[in-house]
């Protein structure tokens, strides 16, 4: 294969040609094992054990999650027994509502669950299976270009990247994401070698399942890769683009024909878009999953953030914002580092030719990183500090090929004293984020630190050091660099993860409201227990865990950890009450529970699920086949959770905020009279808005109690639909 840059050792611009991999009459085994012939022989068994590592530390202690995130488990749960559901994103087998995304993500789980069973390994495994085959990506992406070893560092820095670790063991759409946007990177790479046209259209490809995966952020990174083809590509500029022509095309038609689909569909005989107000999809992704994030105006949602440095339920936003004490410690970790090595690879490349790939490496996967990271930075609207998760891949590519470029060149001044200065910073954003968080490991931050220090030192004579000096300098600043995120890695497996907002790290490690300092920031920041921002109470959730009725595995559930179906972190599952409660504390939401410094914290049903008593999961399950829904419930988590603990089919009225129109009190009444709903479930959502007003949730459930028999199992309460009050 031709090539249009060579590696480092080279100059820039030269042309040299590998060699082919090892044979195909070779057996498969020692082909595998061996690698491509070029690599040093330790190069692919290094890289297996890195894979195999990274699959073993995601999968350790998985089931303690139990359905993680019960909204995207509900739908899974709805997807293995409806192909309709599936095909969907139906939080229901009923095909009453679809969940607030496409539904790409969900059908890896759904088709592991249609095999294995509904469980929390099955819904889990394809996730950590995505975050092994993200981490091998970003690996062949910069060993093509630079060593092994920087690929190595690169896999590795994916790997221990906290926010990583939580992503991919937990169901929400980000791993999927994640996977594809770092296939494309590496295929804009590949078409930037030889100028084929497959491989840009392949990358088109990738970004169009990325949008079925999470809409519109899947683009974020598309303005950067057209440019960089567009200029550096080694093909005439007419030829450039209409190989970007084709790549758009191959976008459109991978992203676009299942929208096509549901567009065409007849509303009437398909699932509502959930988290539209109008039944559409088009609206939902330009909408609340749109220009809303941006802007914070987000119809149906429950509130926005504020403008530059402002201050808003979901964090103040700002150029600083990846490294507040809120989001810090989820991504932020290698970042400076990261953004140095991105301004030496740039600098050491600029007297390369236009179609130096070495250079269109950095400039794919670093303009992919600031692109990402500023509109991060800025948006107004719903932001969750997993989000970063998405700027992982990037990051950790930019760190291993500028630490191998530099490597490579660190006989010469500036590299060897610029590979300091990125250790150095290394080291002590390290401190600064271990500091946060006084009372975990408090040793380990002076260790990041001094031992950062030391390295760095070593770093700046590098190019006079015998080799084995060189080496281990260099191992102890890498060993420096990722304790950090390693330890707070580990932190997060350990623990299980539920609801809609989790968080990476030990307990305190995100805060709300604060920037740098101690634990809040100077600013006091608060750790919220449940709203945006919250801090994980991990002493609390695995207390929780071990308070569940039913033996281990909670209630019987038969998941490792006991992780509760649609648990709440810090749910105490005894008598079947949530540590939170289910029913309006006069905070204004249902469930409320409070912060550690008395904010408003925990929304009951909407960011997390209920507990589901064992007696009402008998009651619903009692006749349960002759309706199409067992129950219905304001909320989509609450109802997730009735839904997974019984099996059976239940309606979320208004879907996730419980603010969607949908159904209409007349179509309500409707299924009511055909028989198709037997209880609806109080509680739970937001009943029509903040203020809990007048939306149609809040019209359903006043119909209901004036209507129906009212039914109380232990601490949960039902309307039995098929009785009257009166009767």
């Amino acid at each position: 294969m031709t090539t249009h840059d060579a590696p480092p050792t080279t100059a820039p611009g030269a042309t040299t040609v590998r060699e082919p991999a090892a044979g195909p009459g070779q057996p498969f085994v020692r082909r595998l094992w061996r690698g491509r012939p070029e690599d040093p022989r330790w190069a692919r068994p290094a890289l297996l054990v890195l894979l195999a590592a990274t699959l073993l530390l995601y999968l350790y202690g998985l089931g303690a999650s139990g359905y993680a995130n019960s909204f995207y488990s509900a739908a899974v749960q709805a997807g293995s027994t409806s192909w309709k559901a599936f095909f969907f994103g139906s939080l229901d087998a009923g095909n009453a509502i679809t969940v607030d995304k496409p539904p790409a993500a969900l059908w890896p789980m759904a088709l592991s669950v249609r095999l294995f069973g509904l469980n929390s390994w099955a819904i889990l495994a394809p996730e950590v299976l995505m975050g092994v085959a993200t981490v091998a990506v970003v690996y062949a992406a910069v060993r093509r270009r630079f060593s092994p070893v920087a690929g190595l560092v690169a896999g590795t820095v994916l790997a221990l990247t906290p926010v990583a670790a939580l992503m991919f063991r937990f169901n929400n759409p980000d791993a999927l994401l994640a996977l594809l946007m770092s296939a494309a990177c590496y295929l804009v790479v590949r078409a930037l070698e030889d100028g084929r046209t497959k491989w840009l259209v392949w990358a088109g490809t990738a970004v169009g399942f990325a949008f079925l995966a999470k809409t519109l952020q899947a683009f974020l990174i598309l303005p950067a890769l057209a440019v960089v083809y567009a200029v550096c590509a080694p093909v005439p500029l007419r030829k450039r683009f209409a190989q970007l022509a084709a790549a758009t095309l191959a976008l459109v038609v991978s992203g676009g024909w299942w929208v096509a689909v549901v567009e065409l569909w007849p509303a009437s005989s398909r699932p509502y878009i959930g988290g539209s107000q109008h039944n559409s999809f088009l609206e939902l992704t330009f909408g609340y999953n749109g220009l809303g994030r941006l802007n914070g105006e987000e119809t149906g949602s429950v509130g926005g953030g504020g403008g530059a440095r402002g201050g808003g339920m979901w964090g103040e936003t700002g150029w600083d914002r990846m490294f507040d004490s809120e989001i810090g410690g989820q991504i932020s970790w290698l970042l400076p580092t990261a953004l140095i090595l991105l301004a030496a690879g740039l600098v050491a490349t600029r007297g390369a030719r236009r179609t130096s790939v070495t250079r269109a490496s950095f400039l794919v996967w670093g303009g992919s990183l600031l692109t990402t990271m500023v509109v991060f930075s800025y948006m107004a609207g719903i932001f969750h500090q997993y989000y970063t998760v998405a700027l992982a891949p990037y990051l950790a590519a930019v760190a291993g090929m500028g630490a191998g470029l530099l490597w490579e060149r660190r006989r010469e001044g500036w590299a060897a004293v610029t590979l300091a200065a990125s250790l150095v910073a290394a080291a002590a954003w390290g401190y600064v984020l271990l500091h946060r968080t006084p009372d975990y490991l408090p040793w380990l931050r002076w260790l990041v630190l001094v031992g950062g220090l030391i390295a760095a030192l070593g770093l700046v004579f590098v190019g006079r050091l015998t080799r084995r000096l060189a080496l281990a300098t260099a191992a102890v600043g890498l060993v420096a660099a990722l304790a950090g995120p390693a330890a707070y890695t580990l932190s997060t497996v350990r623990q299980g993860h539920t609801g809609s907002i989790v968080t990476a790290g030990p307990a305190g490690a995100s805060m709300m409201g604060g920037r740098g300092g101690g634990p809040g920031g100077p600013g006091g920041g608060r750790a919220w227990e449940g709203m945006p921002g919250q801090g994980q109470r991990n002493q609390q959730n695995q207390q929780g865990q071990q308070n569940q009725q039913g033996g281990p595995g909670g209630q019987g559930n038969g998941f490792p950890g006991g992780g509760f179906p649609g648990g709440t972190p810090g749910q105490n599952q005894q008598n079947g009450t949530p540590r939170n409660g289910t029913q309006p504390n006069g905070n204004g939401f249902p469930g409320g529970g409070r912060t550690r410094e008395g904010g408003m914290g925990g929304v009951g049903g909407l960011l997390n699920g209920a507990s589901v008593p064992a007696e009402a999961r008998k009651l619903l399950e009692q006749d349960a086949g002759d309706y199409t829904w067992a129950a219905a419930s304001i909320g989509s988590q609450n109802a997730a959770s009735y839904q997974l603990a019984t099996g059976e089919a239940v309606m979320a009225i208004g879907g996730f905020n419980g603010t969607d129109p949908s159904p209409t009190l007349a179509q309500f009444k409707k299924y009511v009279a055909d028989g198709r709903i037997h209880y609806f479930i109080a509680g739970g959502g937001m009943g029509g808005g903040m203020g809990g007003g007048n939306g149609t949730a809040s019209r359903i459930s006043s119909w209901v109690q004036s209507t129906f028999t009212k039914v109380t199992v232990g601490s949960a309460t039902f309307y039995d639909l098929t009785r009257k009050a009166d009767d």
